[in-house]
Formats: C-alpha cells, sequence, structure tokens
C-alpha cells in the first residue's frame, strides 16, 4: 500500500505552472499579485541603478570642469540655462539667481545670498526627489509581500483540508499538492520580498550620498559667491 502511495506521489507534477493551474482561484490571484510586484520591482532596481550611476557619472564631470579653473560666466555659458545633469542644474540655479540679483547699475539687490541658497535648495530638493521616486514603491513590496504571500499558503491548507475532508484520505497524493500549491504562496511572497528590501536599503543610502554631495557643492558655490559679494 505505501509502495503505490509513493509512487502515485512520484507522478503527480509539481512544477510552477502545474501548481499554478491547480491552485484556487484566489491562491492563483496571490501569485499572480507577487510575480508583478515581483516584476516591478526588480525593473525598478535596475533602472535606479542604472540612473544612480549616471548621476555620479555626471556629477563628478561637472566638479572637474567646475574646479578646472574656468570663469563661472563661461561655464554656465557653455552648460546653458537648460543643462541635462543634476549637478549642472543645481549650479545653474544659483547662477540665474545670482545675475538676476544685478540690478542695471551693476549693483546688486539686498538678499541676494539668501535668494541663491534658496534657488540651489530648491534644485537639490526636486533631484533628491527624482532620486527617491520609486524607492517607495520597494519598501511597499519588502513589507507586504510576505504577508499576502502568507494569506495564500493558509487560503491554499484550508483548502487542501477541504479536499483531504472530501476525499476521506489522508496519503502522501492526497495530501501533497495541496501542501505545495499553498507553500508556493509564500516562496513567491520571499523571492519577491528579499531582494526589495536589500535594494530598498542599498538605493536609499546611495541616494542620500549623492544627494550630500550636490548638498556639499551647493555650499562651496555659495562660500565663493559669497567671497565675491563681500568683495
Amino acid at each position: 500500500m505505501e509502495t503505490e502511495t509513493l509512487a502515485m506521489a512520484q507522478e503527480i507534477d509539481f512544477s510552477f505552472w502545474a501548481l499554478f493551474a491547480r491552485a484556487t482561484l484566489a491562491n492563483k490571484l496571490v501569485l499572480v499579485i507577487l510575480v508583478v510586484a515581483s516584476i516591478w520591482a526588480w525593473a525598478i532596481i535596475v533602472q535606479k541603478l542604472i540612473d544612480y550611476r549616471r548621476a555620479r557619472a555626471e556629477a563628478r564631470a561637472f566638479e572637474e570642469a567646475f574646479w578646472s579653473g574656468e570663469p563661472l560666466d563661461e561655464l554656465y555659458e557653455r552648460i546653458g540655462e537648460v543643462p541635462a545633469g543634476a549637478s549642472e542644474r543645481v549650479f545653474a540655479s544659483g547662477m540665474i539667481e545670482w545675475r538676476r540679483s544685478h540690478r542695471d547699475d551693476g549693483g546688486l539687490i539686498p538678499g541676494a545670498q539668501a535668494r541663491i541658497d534658496r534657488s540651489m535648495d530648491v534644485a537639490i530638493a526636486k533631484e533628491s526627489e527624482s532620486l527617491t521616486k520609486g524607492l517607495p514603491l520597494l519598501a511597499t513590496v519588502g513589507s507586504t509581500a510576505p504577508f499576502i504571500g502568507l494569506f495564500g499558503t493558509v487560503w491554499g491548507i484550508m483548502h487542501a483540508f477541504m479536499e483531504i475532508a472530501k476525499a476521506q484520505n489522508t496519503n502522501l497524493a492526497v495530501v501533497a499538492p495541496g501542501i505545495a500549491e499553498a507553500l508556493l504562496a509564500t516562496g513567491l511572497g520571499l523571492l519577491a520580498a528579499i531582494p526589495a528590501v536589500i535594494f530598498y536599503n542599498k538605493l536609499s543610502a546611495d541616494s542620500d550620498r549623492i544627494v550630500a554631495g550636490y548638498e556639499s557643492f551647493a555650499d562651496e558655490f555659495a562660500t565663493i559667491l559669497s567671497r565675491q559679494l563681500d568683495s
């Protein structure tokens, strides 16, 4: 009898698609949600890794140009009022306000330093918002995917016990498929959550470092302008 039961269990297809096909409608919905969440999370992860690498490269290139000794007015004219890089946009926002603060007679409108600082702070805030866009979704996937998977598991086990009661049979061939279908939801939930949490922490730290670089540059640029104001 035991040999026959094992033979029947071995004949059952436990592949992902077979488990999905045998799952209840509720479990299928859970599995689809988890797969979509995982794909969406990985799309954000890959895009952010590309964006952050580009942002760091742009920042390095601009700082080399900024500290090369080229006059600030010439650097501003070269990058224009609508620059491509984030560091260039912070610099341009300060230069635009610097030029607007000059009167026709060459004098400066009072409060120029404060306005320049606020202008660059606004530019940095916009860049920070752009850098962190999508990260809340990673946090959401990381925190909710295990619970969604657990719901699917609980629902699947409940359905498996109902099938066992109907069949009035607890041999391995009857129990194994239902339990496997139920545990699949937990597995997918963890598969979606673990990378989302890891990369959320990494990308958040990377974003903070990039923004800190913008703020450091803005402080240095403001110091240079302050010396020119005092002179």
